[in-house]
């Protein structure tokens, strides 16, 4: 498969760090001089643009939080004056305000660049046929794949979010041959197709290009062996721009990061230190080449690690590991901490389960009690109840073994918990209602 540009994508080491000073010293220049945020807190330590001499002086700053954001909202974090503002995107403030993203002309050039970058490295050419069904408004998701898409010339159907049998008709009638969304609806879509009679071989389909959430390599493989097609991942966060950060070449050997447009810091969320290639932590970005909403080491509280080593694609950009799990999701049960992708991945690795559950939380007394709901495979489902039961105590067994915590482990018919066309609701925490 081509590389989509290989002017940046095959830079060497240093010949990335140069271009990423250079473009550092702009963006922090610009964010001194535009957004007030960003001049207080120059001034308040005492830094002026022109301290910044080597990437390494990037860490005399402290983190940009997505609190510092919605204390900005609506405009506040703007580089530009609204008039140039040509889109405005936001997340959801499902926990307090919207995180408000803006766009420059510029800014949207370069965001259909990027995404396509990572689709073509995925394996989608001008003539595929491109079906989004994430949810058009203000997520960044759909725009930006949708744009991308374009922008390497394949025929994009924005089917956008909901209704299952019409995906389903679309992807027979209109020859489609690459799915764009969540994976988890991907993998809703295979079972619907299964129970509809519909073999997605007989289809066109042939790739798919998923993110927005954590999902395990069981996962894809499922995915991947239901609807007989090759699935690669990305990654993305509205403020920062929304999908084109990074995204997995055809050999899924992690994300490579478009290093031209974003510099990667790996940190202990704790502490703040830096840490080097390899290490697992949280990843904080810096915006290289934003002009609406530049942002300086911002925490995406998203947990990976960087591989600098070159990629066999011929890529040599900076790969990251996919994401699995937040600082932010991790649960505190009884003095245990328990990321969703921990049981996720204990249960996937059990025979007869299927790859839909959900946790629940909830306090009585001074206890937290753990409750997961598992779909389990049809033939199991209408088993004896001995085979229930013995599913029942190995899924309890491998989860106390997994976490160290014991769980009420509740089985459920298969397409029994609710599926989703955007991200999966996998934890229900009553603790915090």
């Amino acid at each position: 498969m081509p590389i989509w540009d290989p002017q940046h994508e095959t830079l060497s080491r240093k010949d990335v760090r140069q271009l990423q000073l250079e473009r550092l010293q702009r963006t922090v220049n610009r964010a001194y001089t535009n957004v007030a945020f960003y001049r207080s807190l120059f001034d308040r330590l005492g830094l002026a643009p022109e301290d910044f001499q080597s990437l390494d002086d990037l860490r005399h700053l402290p983190f940009t939080t997505k609190e510092d954001l919605r204390a900005a909202y609506p405009y506040d974090m703007f580089g530009v004056p609204l008039r140039e503002i040509v889109r405005i995107h936001a997340s959801s403030g499902t926990t307090g305000k919207q995180t408000v993203v803006g766009y420059t002309r510029n800014d949207l050039d370069d965001w259909a660049e990027l995404v396509a970058r990572f689709m073509s490295a995925g394996g989608v050419t001008r003539d595929d046929v491109v079906q989004i069904f994430f949810g058009y408004g203000m997520f960044t998701g759909a725009f930006g794949l949708h744009q991308g898409a374009e922008r390497i010339g394949a025929s994009v159907i924005p089917a956008s979010a909901g209704s299952t049998e019409r995906q389903i008709q679309l992807i027979q009638d209109f020859k489609t041959t690459t799915l764009v969304g969540a994976p988890s609806y991907a993998l809703h879509v295979a079972e619907v197709m299964q129970e509809r009679g519909v073999d997605p071989r007989s289809t066109r389909l042939r790739l798919g290009v998923f993110g927005s959430e954590p999902w395990p390599e069981r996962m894809r493989q499922e995915i991947q062996r239901r609807l007989g097609i090759l699935s690669t991942d990305n990654y993305g966060l509205s403020e920062v721009g929304g999908p084109g950060v990074s995204g997995e070449c055809e050999r899924q050997e992690g994300l490579h990061i478009s290093e031209d447009h974003f510099l990667p810091e790996i940190i202990v969320p704790e502490s703040g230190e830096v840490l080097p290639p390899g290490e697992e932590g949280e990843l904080v970005l810096t915006t290289l080449t934003k002009e609406a909403l530049p942002l300086l080491r911002y925490r995406t509280r998203d947990i990976t690690r960087l591989n600098e080593e070159p990629c066999a694609c011929g890529r040599t950009t900076t790969r990251m590991a996919r994401v699995m799990h937040r600082t932010d999701d991790m649960l505190i049960i009884r003095g245990v901490n328990v990321y969703p992708s921990q049981i996720e991945e204990i249960l996937m690795a059990i025979e007869g389960v299927g790859p839909h559950y959900q946790i629940t939380v909830e306090r009585h007394g001074a206890l937290d009690d753990l409750e997961i709901a598992v779909e389990i495979s049809p033939e199991l489902f209408g088993d004896a109840v001995g085979g229930i039961l013995d599913m029942q105590q190995k899924i309890t067994q491998a989860v106390h073994t997994g976490l160290g915590l014991t769980a009420k482990v509740r089985l459920v018919e298969p397409r029994t918990l609710e599926r989703a066309t955007g991200k999966a609701r996998r934890v229900i925490d009553k603790r915090q209602l």
